[in-house]
């Protein structure tokens, strides 16, 4: 890739190369323009009395591409800029207020986002997001509530292996964070996908440091509903869970996430539609991709599905947790979510579908759902 400048910027699986954002012409004094990937097209030798007019010419459209181009391009990514902070470092939203953070937990390095004062809030990510699934309404919450948002152990910017990917193993690792090692002893927990059902093990696992649940939009696998059955719903579920094969057939990551996260929106094939509308930015698909490109990430994500016949023994062995909890799905799903929640998460407080949203509760309707949330964390 030709650049106007070297730069170096961060690839996906987290190493340094030289590079640019996008295309640009090289400015050298013996550039050639003939390859197909530059900008202008070829000039050849002119006669003498011709050279001075084309060189103008020359000049002139490289003066013009350069302005274009460096409008076009975003600003070139310093080598000092680690991975994790890409999708931050030019916000000055982000700045204000929040910052990372790394935290050593029984042989992971997990890796979180926090800011914000006031109670604190635990939001977890689920398949295939990371902390940054959180970040539409996190500069909100943080104006009332001290925000931690986790990447999970195996996923995101944590590094390392944990011992397991069913969620109440997950779940322990996250309160040795906030509980033992932050020292947060009322954590409302929040969970999304997966992050609920890990959001749900927290709570019936450690329910004196559990002051609320939120559980958004997932069939919690139990009593209701058996790891084959959960498998067979659908087609993305059976296909994560087989051993080595996602792993193998997935070959560009970015491909398959910006395929995958419109089936399971609004209208999407998941509920029956036929709408291939995303709800993601390209700037958040980048994000995403950068993480789950790495093979260490992306197994780590189908593990999530991998574990379901732990997940469904840990639920039915599980104790009903009392502890005020929020349940909140895709418009049309609350009857079908609620009835796998119900039996062991007592104590209901809110139920409510998200108006013209699919599974993406947060980035389809995060208006909706941020009213609901700060309301439910005043309680």
């Amino acid at each position: 890739m030709s650049a106007i400048h070297a730069v170096t910027f961060w690839n996906g699986t987290g190493s340094a190369v030289l590079g640019a954002p996008c295309r640009r012409v090289p400015l050298s004094a013996s550039a050639d323009f003939s390859g197909q990937e530059h900008m202008i097209t070829a000039i050849r030798p002119s006669p003498h009395r011709f050279r001075r007019a084309v060189h103008a010419m020359v000049t002139g459209t490289l003066a013009l591409l350069l302005t274009v181009g460096t409008a076009a391009c975003t600003t070139p990514i310093s080598a000092d800029i680690p991975p994790y902070a890409l999708a931050t470092h030019n916000d000055p939203e982000f700045d204000r207020t929040f910052r990372h953070e790394f935290a050593d937990i029984e042989g992971v390095r997990m890796h979180y986002v926090t800011g914000g004062t006031g109670t604190p809030v635990v939001l977890i990510h689920g398949w295939p997001q990371t902390w940054f699934g959180w970040w539409p309404i996190m500069p909100e919450l943080a104006e009332k509530h001290t925000v931690y948002a986790i990447d999970l152990p195996g996923l995101g910017d944590s590094t390392g292996s944990p011992s397991g990917y069913d969620k109440a193993t997950l779940a322990r690792y996250v309160h040795t964070l906030i509980a033992d090692r932050l020292g947060v002893r009322d954590a409302r927990v929040i969970g999304h996908d997966f992050g609920a059902a890990v959001a749900f093990q927290y709570a019936t696992q450690f329910p004196a440091d559990t002051a609320r649940l939120g559980y958004l939009d997932l069939p919690l696998p139990g009593p209701s509903i058996d790891a084959a059955t959960y498998r067979s719903m659908s087609w993305h579920i059976a296909f994560h869970s087989q051993r080595r094969v996602p792993e193998a057939v997935v070959d560009d990551v970015r491909e398959y996430l910006a395929l995958f996260y419109p089936q399971v929106s609004f209208g999407g094939s998941a509920f029956g539609g036929t709408s291939d509308r995303s709800p993601f930015t390209d700037a958040e698909i980048d994000e995403y991709t950068r993480t789950y490109s790495r093979p260490e990430k992306l197994a780590g994500g189908f593990e999530l599905y991998r574990a379901l016949d732990q997940d469904v023994r840990d639920a039915v062995a599980a104790a009903p947790t009392p502890v005020p909890t929020l349940l909140m799905t895709a418009q049309g799903q609350l009857d079908p979510v609620r009835t796998t929640a119900a039996p062991r998460m007592t104590n209901i407080v809110r139920a409510v579908d998200v108006p013209n949203a699919g599974h993406w509760l947060i980035e389809e309707n995060p208006q909706f759902v941020t009213s609901e949330l700060l309301r439910f964390l005043a309680g």
